[in-house]
């Protein structure tokens, strides 16, 4: 810092020139020099000081001008020092911030195990009793899924689905339940589905080879809903649908060489509470989504769509009524055949999963077996831990970008690091989850992404790096809890079904005792959505976290799959087989 003086003198030109150097000694205190530069007319030469000791007499001789130097460069000094201690204050404020959210949010082993515990025993608890536990579960009709694996001939199954619950939709039960289909994987075709779940709709065709064939190929189109139907009536939005589907069935009729005057077969993913009554219907208990269709509740969402297919004249039957997690599990297991649960890791979070009959306690007096299948009474259990309610916010991407905005308010609070944008920081949900993953995911060297975002965002200009760092750390921080929660979740549910190698808990008590004897067997869960899909270290830190949890050993027999439209490509593939099995059903009772 320079500081100048002017002698006063008419004769010529004095000034002195004081810079200060300051430095921190090790025991925190502060050490203060200056040197002064003297310029005239006739000359310059410097003398220096240190720590208020005597400096050294200039050439010049003006050594009145020596006390004024020392004084400046000590007051100086001191406003120099008084800002770097609360500096360096604010900045351990902010950095205790960070701190105290690592030590929050720890993931360690040992407390992801007794999530996994936690979950299968809960679970467990759910199907020995009504209201024996707080996680909600809801029961289903599946027992066989799209692969020509009867498992009715080897013990009875039933699909189970495991909904974790989203936040704020805590009390939606979801569309969650499975149905009994018999699969013989002759079904060939052109088979439709429709995927509701949001803003937008899916309508996919899909066309099968049957007798053990691939899917041979598909089309999806995707369809924004106008925001006048989602508040309008019933009628309005199902005839909107109808015609959607009417419009790309009728541009391929050529292509695939059937009439439309034939029967076609449609699956539906509906991802909103429903209430299941069969395979193929179910009530609307109510809306989410910024869906207000108060006509629609409590009316059956297949037989609502059906009436607008045949106002649009289209010849097309809703053969299944599935969540969006059945399609993924119903896809997944098309494709391999050990496929034994489907997660869905996108805004929100929910899970199904294979079951045996016999763990469903609280359901056994209700079962009975009819020539075909075994057949459950429509059972949807409320079993939602307490946790789970946070749980879920902790792991979704509907909340992620949000958690991470509350800790830049909270580093805002405590110092002025973000200037004035403490209102701006303090709005809900202003920071979206994939603005969080690309400021997470900046590997530019001067983290510009992370600058332009929290510009664009909060009008926060001028960033220093330090602090850019400190805000990529909180996006990792949020981002490897989630996964890591995330991965708990799945560990449970494969302990829940004895594929953790623990021996599960799969009739009440936990196995225990002795060395393992238990034969693993490969296991896979499909998963999607767009968290895990599109956010690179969320689904690295998951892959990672699950095999730590399940070790070394065990990790290798359980295997993560990516699922692509499963959701709607699933919804098809059930369709096309419950049609099957009720085109067998009524031959053999003909």
């Amino acid at each position: 810092m320079d500081a100048t003086f002017d002698t006063g003198e008419t004769r010529g030109t004095r000034s002195i020139f004081i810079m200060i150097f300051v430095w921190e000694i090790r025991d925190g205190s502060y050490g203060v020099a200056f040197c002064c530069l003297a310029g005239a007319s006739g000359g310059q030469l410097p003398f220096c000081g240190g720590g208020g000791g005597d400096g050294v007499k200039g050439g010049w001789g003006e050594r009145r001008w020596r006390g004024v130097a020392a004084a400046a460069a000590c007051a100086v000094a001191a406003v120099m020092v008084s800002r770097r201690v609360k500096s360096r204050k604010k900045w351990n404020r902010i950095v205790g911030v960070l701190m105290e959210l690592e030590e929050g949010c720890g993931t360690e082993i040992g407390r992801l195990r007794q999530v996994v515990d936690a979950m299968a025993v809960e679970m467990h608890a759910g199907l020995a009793s009504e209201g024996g536990s707080k996680l909600k579960m809801l029961l289903t009709y599946i027992h066989t899924l799209p692969d020509g694996f009867d498992l009715d001939c080897c013990v009875g199954f039933t699909l189970f689905l495991f909904l974790i619950l989203i936040g704020n939709y805590g009390n939606d039960i979801r569309n969650a339940d499975l149905y009994s289909i018999l699969i013989d994987m002759s079904e060939e075709g052109v088979y439709y589905s429709l995927d509701l779940g949001g803003t937008n709709f899916r309508v996919l065709r899909v066309h099968l080879g049957g007798q053990m064939s691939m899917i041979l190929n598909k089309k999806v189109e995707r369809q924004p809903i106008p925001r006048e139907l989602m508040t309008g009536t019933s009628e309005e939005l199902f005839d909107f649908i109808a015609l959607t589907l009417k419009q790309l069935v009728e541009s391929e009729s050529s292509e695939f060489e059937f009439r439309l005057d034939e029967r076609m077969v449609l699956g539906v993913t509906f991802s909103f509470p429903v209430k299941q009554a069969s395979a193929s219907s179910g009530t609307l208990i109510k809306w989410t989504k910024g869906f207000d269709i108060e006509d629609m509740v409590g009316k059956d969402v297949a037989e609502s769509l059906q009436h607008a297919l045949i106002n649009r004249g289209l010849n097309m039957r809703v053969a299944a009524l599935v969540n969006d997690t059945v399609g993924t599990l119903a896809l997944g297991h098309y494709d391999d055949e050990d496929t034994v649960a489907a997660v869905i890791i996108g805004t929100g979070t929910n899970a199904c999963y294979v079951e045996r009959i016999d763990a469903i306690i609280k359901c056994q007096g209700l079962l009975t077996n009819s020539e075909e299948w075994y057949l459950l009474s429509p059972c949807i259990v409320h079993l939602i831990i307490e946790y789970i309610m946070g749980f879920e916010k902790m792991i979704s991407g509907m909340y992620l970008g949000d958690i991470v905005r509350r800790v830049l308010l909270r580093m805002s609070l405590e110092s002025d690091i973000f200037g004035d944008a403490t209102a701006r920081l303090s709005v809900p949900f202003a920071l979206r989850t994939p603005l969080m993953v690309a400021m997470h995911e900046d590997e530019t060297s001067d983290l510009r992404e992370v600058g332009r975002i929290l510009k664009e965002v909060f009008q926060i200009s001028d960033v220093p790096l330090k602090v850019r760092k400190l805000v990529v750390r909180a996006c990792d921080v949020i981002t490897r809890r989630a996964a890591r929660l995330a991965a708990a979740g799945i560990v449970g549910i494969l302990k829940k079904i004895g594929r953790d190698g623990s021996g599960g808990i799969a009739s009440g008590r936990p196995k225990s005792g002795g060395e393992s004897t238990i034969k693993m067997k490969r296991s896979v869960v499909a998963v999607e959505g767009g968290l895990y899909s599109n956010y690179t270290m969320f689904r690295d830190y998951l892959h990672e976290a699950v095999s730590d949890i399940l070790g070394e050993e065990i990790a290798p027999y359980v295997v993560l799959k990516e699922s692509e439209d499963g959701s709607g490509i699933g919804a098809a593939l059930l369709a096309a087989s419950y049609s099957s099995v009720r085109k067998d059903h009524t031959s053999q009772q003909i």
